[in-house]
């Protein structure tokens, strides 16, 4: 697979993705409805490469330059008691789940965090019975800290938090 930023052409696979109900089971349930909500989303994170220098990438497969989900750190605010972190996320269209994309990009990811970024920590949150990415953060070598209640204007869930400390900062030794 390849990685790269995401760009207005993926739209037609962001909107495949962000269209289907099963990939926002554990997401909010609430699903994109028009492309152009896919345009927006697109936007947004071109936003956040120029202000944050960094946003989730498309991933792509080698063999035919398909879109096949998103995955990459974020800069996050305000979550669990974290005023600023960098969040692990992954997202991939349904036909692409169970083939390691998941677990193969997040680790990219983890290690391009620590050896290109320099971050102590990475951190990553899933919704109480995502086992899928519970499994995922665990074999990238995240650990548990602790349970938490989060809330949107949309709904209050259970979630759990996980992180992953550097082993080569200074802080971390």
């Amino acid at each position: 697979m390849l990685l790269r930023q995401i760009v207005a052409s993926d739209d037609a696979g962001m909107f495949e993705l962000d269209s289907d109900p099963d990939v926002h089971l554990f997401l909010g349930k609430n699903p994109v409805t028009s492309i152009e909500q896919s345009r927006e989303i697109i936007a947004s994170l071109q936003q956040q490469y120029l202000d944050n220098g960094i946003a989730r990438w498309a991933v792509i497969l080698k063999e035919t330059g398909e879109f096949i989900g998103w995955s990459g750190l974020k800069l996050e605010r305000n979550v669990n008691g974290h005023e600023r972190f960098y969040d692990l996320g992954y997202r991939f269209i349904k036909k692409h789940w169970g083939k390691g994309y998941g677990f193969e990009s997040a680790k990219a990811f983890v290690d391009f965090g620590f050896n290109e970024m320099n971050l102590d920590t990475i951190c990553a949150s899933f919704e109480h019975g995502n086992t899928g990415s519970q499994r995922i953060m665990e074999k990238c070598g995240m650990h548990f800290v602790n349970d938490f209640l989060y809330e949107d204007k949309h709904e209050k869930v259970m979630c759990s938090w996980y992180e992953i400390k550097n082993p080569n900062a200074k802080s971390n030794k």
